[in-house]
């Protein structure tokens, strides 16, 4: 019997956003109290909207257009800005939890993106038996790709991006993770900075190449065991998601359903990105509220 699922996401913002902090910016018109942002803060907690609004505020408006209700957000360790936030700010309709992923003695990192998820899980036992959405903080999913999960009658699913379609520059894109399906539209494999041999391989009649976002949804029964026991990566040393999923679907063939979406996902990766989402909130966004 399927699980119907009621409203349960998890967002991933434990990192420590190396790639924002570490890189350079080469437009002049970025706010420096953005950029000091950037240097300090989750990237969702860039004060990047109208009256100084953090870019996750506008993820979990879709979030609550899509229908969830029950939100987890991971949290680093070393950076409470979230938590602070939302206790002052709160969201009618959102109930908003937190996990703290702690970096191991020894290491300068958490543990990844699969371990982020373990903890998200382990902070919540009651949603044993059910399905649940997982998300980036980074990426301004649409209300229609989060409610496709919400409403998918798969336990586990994924929203299959067309490459062409995020308008992102190709230098760029060409890093993104790939996949790979079966001719019914289960997931067979996620290839991580895919080659261009491998790039010919999943691409469909119709030119299609779709890559991952970090927009799944999961049974939580299926997936938990998996994040707990999926080895570290050989040479980045963490545990992470795409790996698990991989074990996952190895020994539970068609158990992950891909939908494929032509959208763009705004995404705050470095700080050049920063000015592109800016205007793109300001575009869309304009009469936002909660």
């Amino acid at each position: 019997m399927m699980t119907k699922m009621k409203g349960k996401l998890v967002i991933l913002a434990g990192g420590v956003s190396s790639r924002m902090k570490n890189s350079a910016v080469s437009d002049n018109q970025v706010d420096s109290k953005l950029i000091d942002d950037a240097k300090n803060k989750s990237k969702g907690m860039i004060r990047i909207g109208d009256n100084e609004r953090p870019f996750l505020d506008y993820l979990l408006f879709n979030v609550r257009q899509a229908g969830y209700e029950d939100i987890v957000i991971v949290i680093s360790e070393r950076d409470n800005s979230i938590k602070e936030h939302y206790s002052n700010h709160s969201i009618e309709g959102l109930n908003i939890s937190y996990a703290v992923q702690v970096i191991p003695a020894g290491r300068e990192k958490p543990l990844g993106t699969a371990d982020a998820l373990y903890q998200a899980l382990k902070s919540k036992p009651e949603w044993n038996g059910a399905s649940f959405t997982m998300c980036n903080s980074d990426n301004l999913y649409s209300m229609h790709a989060l409610k496709l999960m919400l409403e998918s009658q798969h336990l586990n699913a994924m929203i299959d991006y067309d490459r062409d379609g995020l308008e992102v520059e190709k230098e760029r894109i060409e890093k993104f993770a790939i996949t790979k399906k079966d001719d019914e539209g289960f997931l067979l494999d996620i290839i991580e900075k895919p080659t261009e041999d491998e790039i010919k391989t999943v691409k469909g009649k119709s030119g299609f190449i779709g890559v991952s976002m970090n927009l799944f949804r999961f049974n939580y029964d299926m997936i938990l065991p998996f994040l707990e026991t999926v080895p570290l990566h050989p040479v980045r040393q963490e545990k992470e998601l795409p790996a698990a999923i991989k074990i996952m679907i190895v020994e539970n063939p068609k158990s992950l359903f891909c939908y494929p979406l032509r959208e763009h996902v705004p995404d705050l990766t470095s700080k050049n990105d920063i000015l592109t989402v800016k205007k793109y909130l300001e575009l869309h966004y304009h009469n936002f509220s909660f």
